[in-house]
């Protein structure tokens, strides 16, 4: 399990190896837990609201619900780290949803372009704004990563509210959807004793908050859960299915004609793109820091 920033990676003691992803996949084949909290408003008693919209770019369309589901093999631009450039030719972004303005969404929007909110659902962050809001008793064992602590999953009447906050945040400044990070903290040693049950839980909270404010709503990782989960998200972000041999795990997202954003870091593009291009995911190789550099597939 790797993620974001310069040089995020858990490290190969916290990545659960191939064998490991097919043993849970075939426990996990059986009836599907039981679903999270029912859906409630956000936490500051507002509406729910899709907030400002691009208009509509060639990745897809709306579903029933009405918000956005890109389409399998839509190019995009994956930029965490640094000033934004916008002036890569891809119709999505997906940026850090703190870090960046409503003005910089709107400068894509104004380019035809659909933009992504990256936030970090599983971890605690000492450097954020509302850091203060999480209580010491939902912050685990530290993910490695000065500043991080694991969230204990569990207390969703406690982390709900927060969640709800920061997709408003997401809403307000006009995003078209959420990228959640660390949705597989059951596959780690978190300071909790979580389980695939509870992951199950959080994940489709965070689906239904997003979707409450208009917003589509990606999987991060979380390889084993897919055949549960790919109901609730309207495209999957993933990191490194090459690298470890899963990214035919994925194709449950590709037959309900929703993308896969997927990145590389460590091998070329020519050991994955006749892959990529088979199992119609949109792949590039980014460098760890997750700056303004792309290198995608043909």
């Amino acid at each position: 399990m790797r993620n974001r920033r310069a040089g995020r990676t858990t490290g190969p003691h916290l990545r659960p190896r191939a064998a490991v992803l097919t043993a849970v996949l075939l426990l996990l084949a059986g009836p599907a837990a039981c679903s999270g909290p029912g859906a409630r408003p956000p936490a500051d008693g507002s509406a729910p609201g899709a907030g400002s919209r691009s208009p509509s770019a060639a990745t897809g369309g709306e579903d029933g619900a009405g918000h956005w589901r890109p389409k399998p093999g839509t190019p995009w631009q994956w930029q965490l780290s640094g000033r934004v450039d916008t002036s890569v030719d891809v119709p999505v972004y997906d940026i850090d949803g703190f870090e960046n303005d409503a003005e910089t969404v709107d400068r894509l929007h104004a380019d035809g372009r659909k933009v992504i909110c990256y936030l970090n659902a599983g971890a605690w962050e000492d450097f954020r704004p509302d850091r203060d809001d999480f209580p010491r008793t939902v912050r685990g064992r530290g993910n490695g990563w000065p500043g991080e602590r694991w969230l204990d999953i569990r207390r969703t009447a406690v982390l709900r509210p927060l969640m709800a906050r920061r997709m408003d945040m997401c809403r307000d400044k006009g995003f078209d959807a959420v990228e959640p990070d660390l949705t597989d903290g059951y596959l780690n040693r978190t300071g909790f004793p979580l389980t695939a049950r509870h992951q199950l839980a959080y994940n489709r909270m965070l689906a239904e908050l997003a979707h409450e404010r208009g917003l589509a709503v990606g999987l991060k990782n979380d390889l084993p859960q897919i055949p549960e989960l790919v109901g609730s998200f309207d495209f999957a972000v993933n990191e490194e299915c090459a690298e470890f041999g899963e990214c035919a795990a994925l194709t449950p997202f590709i037959e309900q004609d929703k993308a896969v954003f997927h990145a590389e870091y460590a091998l070329d593009p020519d050991d994955y793109c006749a892959e990529s291009e088979r199992l119609r995911l949109s792949s590039l190789r980014k460098k760890l820091s997750l700056d303004a550099w792309r290198r995608p597939c043909p």
